[in-house]
């Protein structure tokens, strides 16, 4: 840990005018160095639970409607759940030799994880939490995602091209032209396929139903990370080869245009009221804070060291950071951010939560 982190620790941190009432929300940091999960409440900003894993954590998720979290062992291709009240392990499953995402269903029945080394898309039942069918694929999976209340995977394949299939039958049913796919996405209705091709620097856009190519869009970075509006109706790519955060519309299969956003920008979040987008900048250890509807830069946030996710909580209030250097959760209070006449805004609080914290997920309580 350096000084400087352990000084932000240490000291209370400027506040504004207006105080913050808190958000009637929990916080879960999964934390790789230190193998657990800690709990985070964010009403009084303190970690009220710590669950030790025994195994380093990756992807964490919060179920929507039941009281569950499950945690993702990557190297062991391990799913944990946990209860999200008391933080206590209840079962796990080994779903593959290794897993490098996972993600809930629309309806929350089914958890999905997606393997490599297996070159499978396992389908997880959350009542059972047992294996209920797989999706077996020629290639090396690199990410995927799940059609909003529809029957699709949408999976990037290493080498070229993204395979639509079938979640009910478990089958491959076409595949979209893509030349080396890093992300891929559905549009907010399902419709569309949208994948970032890494070398060729391209967007391409592709029917759902068809797989047919609508677009190849032209990017000035490698689009490594996603982040869509909340409506849906903007797309936010971060990437190497500029510093900023390119934005396209979805539905006019379009790029709006390319915003400088801080230093080798990554991770990002939006809020819905106020519409912000939080870019997180590692290696400047800041976040950027951008207006939606104008793309104006708000305010700079120091947050330490390596930053790292962000999340915003569910009523907007607060954005919160991984600091994964210092094993900080930053909190940003977004009212200051936006009041604020310089272009800098201070930290509403930092709360330590575990040594390398990776990701976080937020449940309304």
């Amino acid at each position: 840990m350096l000084r400087r982190d352990l000084l932000l620790a240490a000291i209370p941190l400027p506040w504004s005018k207006k105080r913050g009432t808190g958000s009637d929300a929990v916080a879960y940091v999964a934390n790789q160095r230190g193998k657990s999960v800690a709990a985070v409440s964010l009403n009084s900003f303190a970690v009220t639970a710590q669950a030790h894993l025994g195994v380093e954590p990756g992807a964490i998720l919060a179920h929507p409607s039941r009281p569950a979290i499950y945690v993702l062992a990557p190297a062991r291709g391990t799913i944990i759940e946990l209860d999200s009240e008391r933080l206590s392990v209840r079962r796990s499953l080994r779903v593959a030799p290794q897993a490098s995402a996972i993600r809930l269903s629309a309806d929350g029945k089914y958890l999905w994880a997606l393997s490599a080394a297996a070159r499978s898309l396992a389908r997880v039942a959350v009542d059972s939490l047992e294996v209920s069918g797989a999706i077996r694929l020629s290639r090396t999976p690199v990410d995927f995602d799940l059609q909003p209340l529809g029957g699709l995977a949408a999976i990037a394949l290493e080498g070229g091209g993204v395979a639509l299939a079938d979640t009910a039958n478990f089958q491959v049913k076409a595949t979209i032209a893509s030349e080396d796919p890093r992300v891929v996405r559905f549009r907010s209705d399902g419709r569309q396929v949208i994948v970032g091709n890494r070398s060729a620097r391209t967007l391409t856009i592709a029917d759902a139903a068809t797989a047919k190519v609508v677009v190849n869009l032209p990017l000035p970075v490698e689009p490594e990370n996603f982040c869509f509006k909340t409506d849906g109706g903007e797309l936010f790519i971060t990437g190497r080869g500029m510093d900023a955060v390119v934005v396209a519309y979805p539905y006019r299969t379009e790029v709006k245009e390319t915003v400088l956003a801080g230093r080798a920008p990554r991770w990002m979040a939006a809020s819905t009221s106020p519409e912000l987008l939080l870019v997180a900048n590692p290696e400047a250890g800041d976040v950027t804070i951008l207006e939606i509807e104008t793309n104006k830069l708000v305010a700079v946030v120091t947050v330490g060291t390596e930053t790292g996710e962000i999340a915003v909580t569910p009523d907007s209030q607060y954005a919160l950071v991984l600091n994964r250097q210092s094993g900080h959760l930053a909190v940003i209070g977004l009212w200051n951010a936006t009041t604020t006449r310089s272009k800098t805004a201070p930290l509403f609080t930092m709360i330590p939560v575990g040594a390398g914290p990776v990701a976080l997920a937020v449940r309304a309580v």
